[in-house]
């Protein structure tokens, strides 16, 4: 079953969360009409080659192409269309830059495979339910709810001015036909009757401008409640979303309404600024004693400058954090001389500021003595905000050609560069922007979450692991000073972080059992991990017991093996990775013999070994684990395969593949046979003159057990051999000299 099947076969609010990342970059009628030809391809590898970008771009406008050809003959009138401006719109958007699109498609997969895991998993984790408290989205409806009604005010006051203005007009031209009378005409009793007649109006006008005046006040009020209390905890929890999206977590959204949002009311306080404006203008041609407006409009003008103040500061985000495109589910870890992509937004969206806002990016800014480097960025660090290069026509710009280079210290040489202080050391990009709009000047200056700055690809891992305890561990977006005394963290947080790196990264997160083992492995014991509080240096400093890495270490380097020689086992869920020993001679006791799993070495970095359960001829359980394989073995032979080819020779020398079942009872071939690179070569003896060529081979790896022995050793693989050539040497060569053979020291790895 393809992955967009599965997808579409989730509960209406995982089916919400997928809604969430299709729109015009990558429209989801794309996803399903081309789902299967979308997940055969390497996204993930052309979002770092713009050759291969380009030549997948071509290949997914022809494969539009023909969907388009198909409902042409189909005449579904709605569905062309909407493939005619998809395709235009992906000619148009990626033509320049084809590695954008594989960047998004590549995330979009990944996030169907985050949310597929999550739905296999029987509850969320504190994290996740903390972030879709149903309080936040009651919220976030009461926030769209009041902007709604202030928005309305605002118009409804509009109407209010032009009455007092007409109000204002009409008795000016009363009082000035009366000022041009003459003096005689004044004193008729007609004359005496409209002036009584224009101070009832003058009183009608006073009360006017009150009734104005407050309603203004009041909508002032209600946008100040609204930005002081609901508004800035939505802009926050968005923030904080955020940052644990950017460690693994659940995709973030909710900005295009934050934005829709903050644009309303900016334009319901330019609104009340213009009224206020008229009230000057009308009060320059008719003032008198007790009038409202020279008392009242100035205070009014100030908290309406205030308030637009503070709401386009407050606007100025980090739509996405640094990240490099080489390494995109490590945002934050930047290498010098590397590029990397931010992205800025101002979420008021006006149609004036539309390339008129000119954003500079600066490095370590503030900084004082938090750290022994100092950073420049190279590349085009200036560039100007507009609506056209967002699908959703937002007003924000995206630095693409950033680099980071370490300036020299004063002593001429470079700043610290031990392991731990270098993958410690907090950075601070900044973005200052400055907006001039209907004669207000407002500064402003926003800054990514903080960064770690490395020189080396192997400083990557534990640089990823202080982002991790960062963003897991607090909500300060501006801590530089962190590390220098770092706080503890809730093991259940942390373990729900964990199985995230592996639903983020290699798209599928860890069960239950899963976990627990992991929790043993911090902790030393089996013990409840609700409320237990893990240290940084356990995390990430100290070896593990009788091991010379750390916990960190030993899970980067499994999920850079999965990453790289196990994904599709590892995603079907065969392998069961993390179980310690014992309880594997538990689960493996009353199986079946030739029973087998798959767990990860504990021993060593970055290995994955079998396990099978035998039986003796006296009917006592025997087990069996091979020396775990590397990523330098799995080089050479898919473990698929390995699986499948996988002989032990016994003391009788009859070489036989001992596995049977996956545990715990799936046979082998119906959980592997897929994942097989191909159908192993007949056994064939070579012709007796050789004039045929060469002998076909595969290579197999082969262990040998003796019979007699209860507990064996860990069995090594021995050099590839190929059926055929064993099947000669069977022939040819008495036991003796094979068994000989396979004792020898080259046997072992």
């Amino acid at each position: 079953m393809s992955q967009w099947s599965q997808v579409q076969q989730l509960e209406i609010k995982f089916l919400e969360q997928v809604d969430q990342f299709y729109d015009d970059n990558f429209p989801m009628e794309i996803r399903h009409l081309l789902a299967q030809w979308i997940e055969s391809q390497d996204w993930e590898a052309a979002s770092n080659n713009e050759a291969m970008a380009t030549i997948l771009l071509q290949n997914l406008l022809i494969q539009v192409d023909e969907q388009l050809d198909r409902v042409s003959q189909e005449k579904n009138l709605l569905l062309i269309h909407n493939l005619k401006r998809i395709r235009k719109l992906l000619q148009g958007k990626y033509h320049g830059n084809p590695m954008h699109i594989a960047v998004i498609i590549s995330n979009c997969l990944r996030e169907e495979r985050r949310i597929l895991a999550a739905a296999s998993m029987p509850v969320q984790g504190p994290l996740e339910k903390s972030l879709q408290n149903s309080v936040v989205s009651e919220r976030q409806r009461n926030v769209e709810h009041k902007v709604s009604a202030i928005k309305n005010s605002a118009q409804m006051t509009d109407q209010d001015v032009k009455y007092l203005e007409d109000l204002q007009e009409e008795f000016d031209f009363r009082y000035k036909t009366i000022q041009s009378l003459e003096q005689s005409d004044k004193n008729s009793v007609l004359i005496k009757q409209e002036m009584l007649a224009l101070q009832a109006m003058l009183n009608t006008l006073d009360y006017k401008r009150k009734e104005v005046l407050s309603k203004i006040g009041r909508v002032i009020h209600e946008i100040d409640m609204l930005m002081s209390n609901m508004l800035t905890e939505e802009l926050l929890d968005w923030k904080r979303r955020q940052q644990i999206a950017c460690i693994g977590g659940p995709l973030h959204g909710g900005l295009d309404q934050l934005q829709n949002c903050f644009t309303l009311l900016a334009e319901s306080l330019f609104q009340v600024r213009r009224q206020l404006e008229k009230l000057d203008e009308l009060l320059t041609r008719l003032t008198y004693d007790g009038d409202p407006i020279p008392v009242q409009r100035p205070q009014l003008l100030e908290k309406v400058n205030f308030l637009l103040y503070n709401l386009f500061r407050n606007s100025f985000v980090v739509e996405r954090q640094p990240c490099m495109p080489t390494h995109p589910q490590r945002p934050m870890v930047l290498k010098t001389l590397i590029q990397f992509t931010v992205k800025l937004r101002l979420l008021i969206k006006l149609p004036e500021l539309n390339y008129q806002i000119r954003v500079k990016a600066t490095i370590d800014k503030n900084v004082s003595t938090v750290s022994n480097r100092r950073f420049v960025l190279c590349g085009t660090h200036v560039k100007a905000m507009n609506m056209d290069e967002s699908a959703n026509g937002s007003l924000s710009v995206e630095f693409r050609h950033l680099q980071p280079k370490e300036m020299k210290s004063s002593a001429g040489s470079k700043g610290n560069e031990g392991p731990h202080m270098v993958t410690e050391e907090l950075h601070s990009i900044s973005f200052e922007t400055q907006v001039c709009l209907y004669g207000l000047t407002i500064n402003l200056e926003t800054s990514s979450l903080p960064v770690v700055m490395i020189s080396n690809v192997s400083q990557l891992p534990n640089a990823w692991a202080s982002i991790i305890w960062y963003n897991l561990s607090t909500n300060d977006p501006q801590n530089l000073s962190f590390f220098n005394n770092p706080p503890a963290a809730t093991l259940s947080q942390l373990l729900e972080v964990l199985s995230w790196q592996f639903s983020s990264y290699v798209g599928r997160g860890l069960n239950s059992e899963q976990l627990n083992m992991l929790a043993e492995k911090l902790m030393g014991q089996q013990v409840s991990y609700n409320d237990y509080q893990l240290s940084w240096a356990k995390f990430c400093k100290e070896h593990l017991p009788g091991k010379s890495f750390t916990f960190w270490v030993w899970l980067e380097a499994i999920l850079d093996l999965i990453k790289k020689h196990i994904l599709p086992l590892w995603i079907d869920g065969y392998v069961m990775g993390f179980v310690s020993k014992e309880k594997e001679r538990i689960l493996l006791k009353d199986k079946t013999p030739g029973t087998f799993l798959l767990r990860f070495s504990e021993s060593n970095l970055g290995g994955i070994t079998f396990t099978w359960v035998d039986q003796l001829e006296n009917g006592d359980v025997t087990f069996h684990s091979v020396e775990p394989y590397n990523k330098g073995r799995l080089s050479a032979l898919p473990f698929a395969d390995i699986l499948r080819d996988y002989k032990v020779i016994m003391a009788d020398n009859v070489p036989e593949n001992p596995l049977k079942y996956l545990y715990p009872d799936i046979p082998k071939d119906k959980a592997f046979g897929k994942h097989y690179s191909c159908q192993p070569n007949e056994v064939s003896k070579p012709s007796d003159g050789g004039g045929k060529g060469y002998v076909p081979s595969v290579f197999i790896p082969v262990s040998k057990i003796l019979n007699d022995s209860t507990d064996p050793h860990s069995p090594s693989d021995l050099l590839p051999m190929s059926p055929s050539v064993y099947a000669v040497l069977r022939e040819h060569l008495s036991p003796t000299v094979i068994e000989t053979a396979l004792s020898s020291p080259y046997s072992t790895d």
